[in-house]
């Protein structure tokens, strides 16, 4: 299994409509790949402005294969503006 966390700072007014865009992306990456196991959507409420992505994959391929998606494409270039910073963990299960 593969783990990706992604840890995204946004700039606070596109809170809303980034966490109305990133459950989408949620539901699209679980309903339309078959190698996505896991898709969670966090968020501190200390921090409101981080959202915290914990995703599953069957391996790297299945997530290589999520990165080339036209629902992924569509949904990074949508939140681009909108992301203050952008932190990407990729790990292997054992």
């Amino acid at each position: 299994m593969y783990v990706v966390i992604v840890e995204f700072s946004l700039i606070p007014r596109y809170l809303e409509e980034f966490v109305a865009r990133v459950r989408q992306q949620a539901a699209d990456s679980l309903a339309r790949e078959a190698g996505c196991r896991v898709f969670d959507v966090c968020r501190d409420p200390e921090r409101e402005d981080h959202v915290l992505l914990y995703e599953v994959y069957d391996d790297r391929a299945a997530f290589d294969a999520h990165l080339a998606s036209a629902h992924f494409l569509d949904f990074d270039a949508s939140v681009s503006g909108w992301v203050r910073d952008k932190q990407l963990r990729l790990l292997e299960k054992i």
